[in-house]
């Protein structure tokens, strides 16, 4: 069932829901499967020459998989918000990872969490519906409950450590127990369920099991690289933990999986724990930031193949949850059911924008905005604001053919003037911060 939209969506409205419940025999479970600082072609099954990924190999060739996949923002939080919300940045508010003013305080982070409970959120939606919900891993937005969880780890009391997960950064790298428990009982329960699976990893710290790390450890292969890819591996087996769980509690079947990344990384050979995945990997308006590989398994309602050129967002996952399981909204949102191929191939363009690390205004995005970009077809168009020095991007706007060109090495705004003006009118008319 197509998602049906059926009014405007206002940015600070707080949506309601009174949609009947379906009944549980028509509910698939849903889970996301969420890796943390990671390139988009780190995985086998993307060719990677080193790195082994065999379960979401595995994963990938039972899925739809959008290869030319992209989050809006290559920095966690407002990437994880968009995620979670099916909202760009400036539309939800969360541009950035902590306010600017009173950045470490409980009041300062509360105004943010206020403003992230305005949006809609996936798993109150789910809940209306009769889904139990589980967070663990990676969660910005306070408790567990702002998001609209039944359960949850991480507690978001900034006195006692809270910020970005606290006591849920333990999944994956500590115990997978706490998700295995959940989705027993919600199988021994028979009721759906929602599934948030997001631990920091391959994120820092780069502190693989000594198994690992011996496996990539070789000579003439930096530590620090070593190290890292060690840590896909590591992140790859918690995957096949849930997936392996899911078959053997005989549900992959009523399940509907989806992957990526939260926003890319790219390990220097030189740098350790200071490294920042840059300087073209994360919090960059690059590929190296902003790609990731999205997949959707849902077994006899999605067919399994692989999708080289059609564009996909993060944020049309929220739609495509929603289109799986059967649910509608009253929300427009942005994105689109990937589960419409039809669709996704008619689509022309995909959007983002990059902003500073803090907040300045969560009401005026634009105060913190480095740069907005549009993918439309072959070619990638970016727009600087000047607020930004060039580490995360260009400093004048740049035209990249990045089919050809996936480093975005070659600027050829000046061999191609007449498709960097096509692409910079439907980049202003999809948000253009100067015009009120």
């Amino acid at each position: 069932m197509r998602l049906v939209i059926t009014a405007l969506f206002a940015m600070t409205m707080v949506i309601g829901l009174g949609v009947p419940v379906a009944s549980a025999a028509d509910q698939p479970n849903v889970v996301i499967l969420l890796s943390d600082d990671q390139r988009w072609d780190d995985y086998s099954f993307l060719g990677h020459e080193t790195i082994q990924t065999p379960n979401i190999d595995r994963l990938a060739s039972q899925s739809l998989v959008y290869e030319r996949g992209y989050v809006p923002s290559s920095l966690c939080r407002p990437s994880l918000a968009s995620l979670f919300t099916g909202l760009y940045p400036h539309q939800n508010g969360i541009t950035g990872n902590d306010p600017r003013e009173n950045k470490r305080t409980k009041e300062g982070r509360a105004v943010l969490v206020d403003r992230f409970e305005e949006n809609p959120r996936l798993a109150d939606i789910l809940g209306k519906q009769g889904y139990i919900s589980f967070q663990s891993g990676k969660w910005w937005e306070g408790n567990f409950t702002s998001g609209g969880f039944t359960e949850g780890m991480t507690h978001g009391d900034v006195t006692k450590g809270g910020r970005h997960g606290d006591v849920g950064l333990m999944i994956g790298r500590k115990t997978m127990q706490p998700v295995i428990d959940f989705i027993d009982k919600a199988v021994a329960e028979d009721k759906p369920f929602f599934l948030w699976y997001a631990p920091m990893m391959p994120h820092l710290p780069h502190d693989p099991p000594k198994r690992l790390l011996d496996k990539y450890t070789q000579e003439g292969r930096p530590v620090e690289i070593a190290k890292y890819f060690a840590m896909c591996d590591w992140w790859d087996e918690t995957c096949g933990q849930v997936l392996d769980h899911l078959d053997k509690k005989k549900i992959a079947e009523n399940t509907v999986v989806i992957y990526l990344c939260d926003n890319g990384w790219i390990q220097q050979a030189d740098k350790g724990g200071g490294a920042v995945g840059g300087p073209r990997g994360k919090r960059s308006v690059y590929d190296g930031g902003t790609r990731t590989p999205i997949m959707i398994r849902y077994p006899g309602h999605v067919k399994a193949q692989r999708n080289k050129t059609d564009l996909a967002s993060s944020i049309d996952v929220v739609p495509t949850i929603l289109d799986a399981v059967g649910v509608k909204t009253d929300v427009d949102f942005p994105g689109i059911s990937l589960l419409d191929q039809a669709k996704a191939g008619q689509r022309e363009a995909i959007f983002g924008e990059i902003y500073s690390h803090d907040i300045p205004d969560f009401r005026k995005p634009e105060l913190g905005l480095y740069y907005r970009w549009i993918i439309d077809g072959d070619y990638k168009l970016i727009v600087p604001t000047g607020m930004e020095e060039g580490e995360y991007g260009p400093q004048q706007v740049a035209l990249y053919n990045v089919v050809k060109d996936p480093e975005e090495e070659n600027n050829v705004i000046a061999d191609h003037p007449d498709v960097a003006a096509k692409l910079r009118k439907k980049l202003d008319a999809w948000w253009n911060p100067t015009v009120k």
